[in-house]
């Protein structure tokens, strides 16, 4: 990665309606989990907000699933709400580190946040395939 990359976070984007319901869901959380709180708050505030339609099919938002490159190799996840997370099964929350550093990236962009046990860890997004529901025609 560039150092550029590493000095600032790339830009996000986010729908206004996922906007509302994550900034909703962090201030929830604020109390039992401040620090994954603050981080998604952080990620809505330096957000642009979009309406939906006018979201591209490579943006990261709930429900997408993204492919990673680095640390232990290539990896799939899916970017979800806590109550629908599952580890093994690549289903990230988004209040975790990860799941707020995810949201709103772009593919070929490259994302760093700081794990729980405090060591700064990066990932490139390689591929972002839109979720399930936006795939099927209406």
């Amino acid at each position: 990665m560039h150092n550029a990359i590493q000095a600032r976070p790339p830009p996000i984007m986010v729908s206004e309606a996922e906007y509302d319901r994550l900034t909703g869901l962090a201030e929830a959380a604020l109390v039992r989990l401040p620090d994954a709180a603050g981080s998604l708050l952080a990620e809505m505030d330096r957000a642009t907000i979009a309406a939906a339609a006018a979201m591209p099919p490579d943006v990261m938002r709930m429900g997408s699933t993204a492919t990673l490159h680095g640390g232990d190799g290539p990896q799939r996840v899916t970017l979800v709400y806590p109550a629908e997370a599952d580890i093994a099964a690549g289903r990230v929350s988004v209040l975790t580190p990860l799941g707020a550093a995810l949201i709103g990236v772009k593919a070929g962009q490259s994302i760093r946040w700081t794990s729980r046990d405090g060591r700064v860890l990066a990932l490139d997004v390689a591929a972002v395939e839109p979720p399930a529901a936006l795939e099927r025609p209406s």
